[in-house]
């Protein structure tokens, strides 16, 4: 059972979706029509699209390096309310728009 999941977009097409199941097992899946078209990269180096679905027992350093550091971390979990160690949700939260990169993450329902 999905804890929480994301919908994540290159360049405002949705190329997958990561997904945490439980504290320790995060899921990124390429979605088929993203697979099937070879006009798309890989959303990273290290999530190679001649993989499907990825797992990690941590959320996947990539995502992570979407996320504020420093001050704006700190500003972002007081005004979201949110856990300074929950990066999932942080990420969630604050990665929908305004990105560094092609990459932005929304959240998702089921």
């Amino acid at each position: 059972m999905t804890m929480a999941q994301g919908a994540v977009y290159y360049n405002g097409v949705l190329a997958g979706y990561l997904k945490k199941l439980a504290p320790d097992d995060y899921r990124f899946t390429y979605t088929h029509a993203y697979m099937d078209e070879s006009s798309m990269p890989s959303i990273s180096l290290t999530l190679p699209k001649k993989q499907r679905e990825h797992q990690s027992h941590v959320l996947f350093p990539f995502f992570s390096g979407l996320l504020s550091e420093g001050i704006n971390k700190d500003i972002q979990c007081r005004l979201l309310k949110i856990d300074e160690e929950d990066d999932f949700t942080r990420l969630l939260k604050t990665a929908g728009d305004d990105t560094i990169g092609a990459i932005t993450v929304k959240e998702a329902n089921d």
